[in-house]
Formats: C-alpha cells, structure tokens, sequence
C-alpha cells in the first residue's frame, strides 16, 4: 500500500522561504528597484523627447520672426594689393583687406518683448530699438607692414554685423560727419562676420576723426548680443521683460531688476579683450578659418519665468531615492507591523511612483510647475493611499506610507526652489530621513524577525 507524505513538496517550501525571509525578501526589492530603473530611464527620455518638441516650436517661429541677433561694428575695411613675384620675375597680385574698429561705440536702445504660441508652446520674441554711435579716429595704415601705396582708399567700405537679417525692420541710414549713407544688404568679405550690411566708403574724400550714428530696428528671438570692437564699448539696454538672464563674457556694471522689467550698463575697454584695434584678414580670431567670431559677446536672455521641463528633470532625478524611501517604510511596516506584501504590490507601489512624473510633466505643459506638481501630489497621494490601505489592511499603516510620502514630496518641492542650497539642504535631509530610520528600527531582532514571522504564519 502507498502512503501519501504529508511534508511540503520543494516548490511549496520554495514558496514559504519567500515569504518568510527577510535576507530573500531584501533581495527582491533590489530586484524590484532595478528593474524600475527602465520606466525611470524611459520617463527622462520622454521629457527630453518634449524638451526638443518645444525647441523645435521655438526655432520654427524664431526662424519667421528673428533668430538670436549678434550686433558687432561699426568696422571700416580697406582693400589692399599683395604683390608676388614668380621665378621668372614677373609680378602679379591678389586683394587683400586691412580691418580698423572704432574708438568708441555707444549702444541705449530698448527692448520690447513678446510672447507667441506654437501650439502650447511659448515662444519668447522681441523687438530692439536701438540708438548707436560712435567714432573712428585717424587710421594708423602705416602700421600695418603694408606699403601705404598699396591700400586701394577708394574702394573701402564699412561695414555692420547682424546674425539674422531677416529681422531688420527699416533701412539703416548712417550718418558719417555730415552726410547720410544708406546701408546695403551684405558684406563683401566675409573675414569678420558672416552676415550685415555695408556701404562703399571713399577714404580718399573722408575727413578725420569720423563720427558716426544710426537707428537700428531689430527684430530677435530670446537672446541679444553685442561685439566690444571699440577702445570703449558702452552699451545700455532697458525692456519690460522681469526676468532676464545677463549672457556673455562680461556682466553689467550696473542693473536694476523689478517686476516692471529691467535696465543694465554695460563698459568694456579695448584691454578687456585679446585682439587689437586693427589687422589684416581674420585677425581676431585667426584660429576660425571661417572667419566668424564669438569671442567676447555679452548681452542678455529674455527667460521665461519657469522652465517646466528643467524643473521636471530636476524632480525625476531623485525618483529612485522615492522608490527606496518608500520601499523601505513599507519593508519596516511588513516587518513590524507582522504584515505580508508580495513583489507584485512592491512593483505596482514603484510603478506609481514614476508615473507621477510622467503626470508632472503633462499638467506642466498646460499650468505652470507649481499647480501642476501639487495636482500630480495629490493624485499619487490618493492613489497610493487608497492602495495602501487595501494592502496593509489597517488605516494607519496605510497613513504612515502616505504622510511618508507626502513628506517626500514637500521636501524634494522645496529643494527645487533652492539654487545655491539645494546639495546642502538634500544631503542634510537625507541624512534625517537616514537618522530616523535607524532609530526606530533600532530595537528589531533581525536573526528572528523572518521566525516570529514564520511561527505568527504557522
């Protein structure tokens, strides 16, 4: 006769060494949290994938309207003659151009802001109304290693670098001494800037010193940007907008900043920058062999108040450290608290959590940051919760997890607002969440806490 063994088969001891230890139970969660590292890793994609939906937006309007503008110049240009011989002595030559920048530049203009949408997206524009003058003292030509004989004065020209022509709103009438000179599309060499306007200058018939000024109607998307080319090179803007950003090699030396909008100075000397008042060819920066130059622009970014999508990344970096604190209340809960929770809730807990910033980041693009992250707390709160209670089978517990978590996000909320203290404040908050776990396990019997288990089980 068979007797049929009653002792647990190895699927079913399996079955209860999961259930009943803590070493396997800890090793699942780790488990658990690894493999909610792809929906995390999918999650920063798809705000970066939004990031660039909205660049995109923003250079498709910007693109119609005005780039970012560059304003670099005035600058006078003197073609020259190169002479070369060959073996056989016969002599021939090509053009070459001798560059002079002026000795004082001053800029007072004003910028006038202004928001257009492309779809849900913001789009920062403006328009730069801008007064400019300046002087040209006695060129020094005979500086230049150059035979003097050489430089062709008739047919000199000057010239004026902007990024984006397409944002010119009214001719440029210059004014040199006393005559008017209307500027024409393009620049005839392309040593110094890669795009302006220009006008034939006869220095034959010129007087010197040469004073100068024009009217600049400009317009530009976000960020504007001026060239020191003079010995000093004043600049002064005002706008409207309350939230810019000074951009560039040199700060203002001055600024007001209110919520009726902004003014700045700026004063760069001749010996603030690395290159001299004149040259031959690409003599600013010779290194370009396109010839265009960005050395030393400063000027300002036209911000909007709140990037959703910075602040959005900023906040899903610290989802894993959620997804631990909120494990660990809960492995703690299981352990002292006598209660059982399978992987699969650890999972779905962790799958909650994530989905809260893909939640951030959609409300974000409609609201701004603050309502949509306190909508996203809320719905998550709720959710987890309600989930909680379920789980743990006692309202309390199910309390503890979601004032945990609401602590959480308070926390991480306020480290968002912070610049300059956010490592110190995270770290030192890291520290206490540390701290008080430590102590409020501190009298668990971790060698029989699976047994009691086992035998409350049994």
């Amino acid at each position: 006769m068979t007797q049929v063994s009653n002792s647990p088969g190895f699927f079913e001891r399996l079955s209860n060494w999961t259930k009943n230890s803590i070493t396997l139970k800890l090793f699942v969660i780790t488990l658990i949290i690894l493999l909610l590292m792809i929906p995390t890793a999918m999650m920063e994609s798809l705000i970066y994938e939004r990031q660039n939906t909205r660049d995109e937006a923003i250079r498709e309007v910007s693109s119609k309207w005005g780039g970012v503008q560059q304003i670099k110049g005035l600058v006078i240009t003197i073609p020259y003659k190169l002479y070369t011989e060959n073996e056989k002595g016969v002599r021939s030559y090509e053009i070459r151009y001798a560059h002079f920048l002026p000795d004082k530049i001053d800029v007072n203009g004003k910028l006038i802001p202004e928001k257009r949408y492309r779809g849900i997206y913001v789009v920062v524009l403006y328009n730069a109304s801008l007064k400019i003058n300046g002087m040209f003292s006695a060129l020094q030509i005979n500086k230049l290693g150059v035979d003097v004989n050489d430089f062709m004065l008739s047919d000199a020209f000057i010239s004026l670098g902007i990024t984006d022509m397409k944002g010119i709103k009214d001719k440029i009438d210059v004014k040199l001494n006393d005559s008017i000179l209307a500027m024409r599309p393009g620049i005839p060499v392309h040593e110094l800037f890669a795009a302006g306007v220009s006008v034939p200058l006869d220095l034959s018939q010129t007087k010197f010193p040469l004073n100068w000024s024009f009217n600049l109607n400009l317009n530009g998307s976000s960020e504007i940007y001026f060239a020191p080319l003079a010995k000093a090179t004043e600049v002064n803007l005002n706008s409207e907008w309350s939230n810019p950003a000074f951009d560039g090699a040199f700060l203002p030396d001055s600024k007001t900043i209110a919520e009726s909008g902004f003014t700045a100075h700026w004063r760069v000397l001749e010996l603030n920058r690395n290159y001299p008042q004149q040259g031959i060819g690409n003599f600013i920066n010779p290194n370009n062999n396109e010839g265009f130059f960005e050395e030393g622009l400063f000027g300002v970014r036209l911000l909007l108040p709140v990037d959703e999508y910075q602040k959005t990344m900023r906040s899903a970096k610290y989802n894993v450290m959620f997804i631990i604190i909120t494990f660990l209340s809960i492995f703690f809960i299981e352990i002292i608290g006598k209660r059982k929770i399978h992987p699969i809730q650890y999972l779905l807990v962790g799958f909650s959590i994530t989905l809260f910033y893909v939640v951030l980041l959609s409300i974000s693009e409609h609201l701004n940051f603050n309502k949509a992250y306190l909508i996203g707390c809320v719905i998550m709160l709720s959710m987890i919760g309600l989930y909680a209670k379920s789980m743990l089978k006692q309202n309390k517990y199910a309390l503890i997890i979601t004032g945990i978590l609401a602590l959480l996000y308070a926390f991480f909320y306020s480290i968002l607002q912070l610049q300059d203290y956010a490592l110190l404040m995270g770290s030192l908050g890291l520290l206490i969440i540390l701290g008080t776990i430590m102590y409020l396990t501190r009298n668990i019997d971790w060698y029989n806490a699976s047994n009691d288990s086992t035998q409350e089980n049994t």
